[in-house]
Parts: C-alpha cells; structure tokens; sequence
C-alpha cells in the first residue's frame, strides 16, 4: 500500500492519469481543465514520467513542435481505480452543481457498469477502449482512450503524424 501511495497518493495524480485517459495530454489542456497552476502540473506530470505512468509524444503546434502526454500501460491499469472512486463518490458523496448521475457504459455490450473492474451487466473485464463516462453535467459522454497497437493519441493523429495520417499537417 505504501509503495502505490508514494507513486498515486497526491490527488492530482490521479486527476492527471483520468484526463490523460480521456485523451486530453497536451500541457495545456490540463492545466485548464484541472484548474492546476502551471509549476504543481510540471512537477506532478515530471513525477508521472518518472514512475511510467505516462510517456511524452510529439505534436505540431502551428510549425512548432511540442510535446504532450500519452498513458502507458501502468496509467491504463488505474482504469478499475478511478471508476472505482467515481463510483463511491456516486453513492456517497452530493452530486456537483448541475446535479447528475455519472454513468460509466461498457461500450462493448453498451450497458452500465456499477462495477469499476468487470462489467456489472456483461461479466468482461474492463479496459479504457470500451468506456464512456457520461457526465450529464456537463452534457458530455467522453470515451476513453486506451492503450493499442496505434501509439498515437487521437490528438496527435489530427495534428502532426505521418504514420497515422500519411501526411504532415
């Protein structure tokens, strides 16, 4: 328990590991989306890399290049704790304002999961390709990205790769 403290015990951690899941891994989306000063998301996202919790990939920025963020294996398997966590929040916690149910669908048999491991509904493990979160909320679903012999996040493949896209944008 204290090894895996020493590496997810800052709640920013975990923040960061959710969103980059959900495909947001350029600096500064994560900034704005977490509301994270700029020197504690450096310091958390160098912590990251340092702990194999993510990996940088390149991206184009107008003719710049930059570099963001992608999960790695280790990052995909904190899938069944953060689900876990939204969970129990869900039942013990106030809803936002806004108010809401987040729900968490197994988009391989596309039913609701009350499980962050297995599908409550289906019995099948889950992994971040087959989830949406729905966040009534804010009025979003937002499908996770997981882990896949594409090493490119989606972002990245809008943007600046040639691999992906047989063209540099």
């Amino acid at each position: 328990m204290k090894r895996s403290l020493d590496v997810l015990g800052d709640p920013w951690v975990l923040l960061i590991a959710r969103d980059v899941l959900h495909g947001k891994g350029r600096f500064d989306q994560l900034r704005e989306n977490l509301g994270i000063s700029e020197a504690v998301l450096s310091r958390r996202l160098s912590g990251m890399l340092e702990a194999g919790l993510l990996t940088k990939v390149d991206y184009a920025d107008g003719a710049r290049i930059r570099q963001g963020y992608a999960a790695t294996e280790a990052a995909a398997d904190l899938l069944p704790i953060l689900q876990q966590l939204s969970l129990w929040a869900e039942k013990h916690t106030d809803l936002s304002d806004g108010g809401g149910h987040m729900s968490l669908i197994h988009e391989a048999c596309g039913h609701e999961t009350t499980q962050g491991e297995v599908c409550s509904a289906c019995g099948e493990p889950l992994v971040p390709e087959q989830m949406t979160w729905v966040k009534p909320w804010i009025d979003r679903r937002e499908r996770l990205k997981g882990l896949s012999t594409d090493p490119c996040p989606d972002w990245v493949k809008r943007t600046f790769c040639w691999d992906c896209t047989g063209r540099w944008d």
